[in-house]
């Protein structure tokens, strides 16, 4: 069998993407892009990859494999565990937009191996491997059908080398989206009392007129506020935030 052709556009097209993706990239080491080279399952084992397909201006998957501080740091946020595949979203929109306006489907978590072997199977793929400090910390790679005949466009490089700011701690969280959530109450019933319920039914919630609504971050309680009215819309005006450790006080 022969090995597939990847052309000199084809490897300057993905280091353009890799530099775009590592401007959005949470990490808490300094990384660079590397050399591209034909995607491998073998370009880093550790860690986790999130896989994403995506369409329009091209058409094609993107692999993005971060290492196990990213993974961990995500685990023991003071906010909860976080989704990883929502960290690294950005990351992988930023990739796949540099090749023009694409729509991102959901995305995957999988194991490095499994990713990185199903994007090398399609022959044609390209990795650009991501270094801190000349060791793999990271790997961007990318299969398109068809790949454009050349790299005109894309986005510039930021920075010597296609250096990413360092970010440590929270820090490499802070541009991870998450779901927020207010509650007014909560009550218990019975199987027999929710079948029960028709359109005009009150349900009696645990808290009393004018008590502060809570504000949650995936499901944990962050904040109290008295809910007011912007813009038609409802919202809540903080009045406390509660301290990790305190949520059922």
């Amino acid at each position: 069998m022969t090995a597939p052709t990847i052309t000199e556009p084809q490897l300057a097209l993905v280091r353009t993407a890799a530099v775009a993706a590592l401007g959005v990239l949470p990490t808490s080491r300094e990384l660079t892009a590397g050399n591209p080279v034909a995607a491998t399952p073998d370009l880093l084992t550790t860690g986790q990859a999130i896989t994403a397909r995506f369409s329009g201006a091209a058409t094609g998957e993107v692999v993005v494999v971060v290492g196990q501080d990213l993974a961990d740091a995500l685990k023991e946020s003071p906010l909860g565990e976080l989704d990883l595949t929502a960290a690294v979203r950005p990351a992988l929109e930023a990739a796949a937009r540099a090749f023009g306006p694409v729509v991102l489907d959901p995305g995957q978590l999988m194991e490095p191996g499994v990713a990185l072997s199903s994007i090398a199977a399609k022959g044609d793929a390209v990795a650009v491997p991501l270094l801190d400090a000349g060791q793999v910390n990271a790997v961007l790679a990318m299969a398109l059908t068809p790949w454009p005949a050349d790299a005109g466009g894309g986005v510039a490089p930021r920075g010597p080398a296609g250096a990413a700011p360092m970010r440590g701690g929270l820090d490499m969280l802070h541009d991870v989206e998450m779901e927020v959530s207010a509650e007014l109450g909560r009550t218990r019933m019975s199987v027999r009392e929710l079948l029960s319920l028709t359109p005009g039914a009150i349900v009696e919630l645990d808290r009393a007129a004018g008590s502060p609504a809570d504000l949650l971050v995936n499901g944990r309680l962050i904040a109290r506020g008295e809910v007011v009215v912007v813009d038609e819309n409802f919202g809540i005006r903080i009045t406390e935030i509660v301290a990790p450790g305190t949520e059922r006080e």
